[in-house]
């Protein structure tokens, strides 16, 4: 039997405690596992709503770590029951989900990773573009670059891939995060736009 009270006042410290510092260093782009239940998670690990696990409770969690961080993560990441896909948070990296399930699996006393313990493939590239993608790159709907046209694509590698990447997951202008599918991961997003610019890179106009 869980010990609400006890409980709360545990996750209420770990949560609160400014001098609580993670001895690896963070990239400025990826919140600490803290911040991310701080903003995110607390909402329903903080108290158990509806059958959450909550934080601080050591044994509540045992049951939902029986197949690892991994399988965990994906979870998380995938969404499962009530819970949804990125903890409703779909700008969230697939790193900083990976963050808030050691931070509230070891009570916070985990060091923050520095790779995600999963980032599961949904669907393929191709797929995922055809079906999905396409509805706006194959006619550069609001903006988006066009598939085939290498040449609108170029100014969007002025900061690389990861910054191609921080727009697909983060959404920029017209395009939702994640091109509006939560359940992504950072892989499958990752992917299609490998994907796309490649198609548009090799692109031939038929004679």
């Amino acid at each position: 039997m869980i010990n609400r009270s006890k409980t709360s006042k545990v996750c209420m410290t770990l949560l609160g405690a400014s001098a609580f510092i993670f001895v690896q260093p963070v990239q400025a782009a990826d919140k600490t596992g803290q911040a991310v239940v701080q903003e995110v998670c607390a909402g329903c690990h903080l108290t158990g709503k509806d059958g959450a696990p909550v934080i601080g409770d050591v044994q509540g969690w045992l049951s939902h770590t029986k197949n690892g961080l991994v399988k965990l993560t994906e979870n998380a990441i995938s969404g499962i029951g009530k819970m949804p896909a990125h903890g409703g948070q779909p700008i969230l990296t697939d790193l900083e989900i990976s963050r808030a399930v050691a931070f509230m699996v070891s009570s916070g006393k985990a060091v923050d990773p520095t790779k995600p313990y999963a980032s599961p493939t949904s669907v393929t590239a191709e797929q995922l573009v055809t079906t999905r993608c396409a509805a706006c790159h194959e006619d550069a709907k609001s903006g988006a670059p066009r598939l085939g046209d290498f040449p609108a694509w170029k100014p969007r590698f002025q900061k690389g891939m990861d910054g191609l990447m921080h727009s697909a997951i983060g959404g920029h202008k017209g395009m939702p995060s994640r091109g509006g599918m939560d359940n992504l991961s950072d892989t499958d997003m990752r992917n299609a736009v490998t994907y796309m610019v490649v198609q548009s890179a090799t692109y031939k106009a038929q004679p």
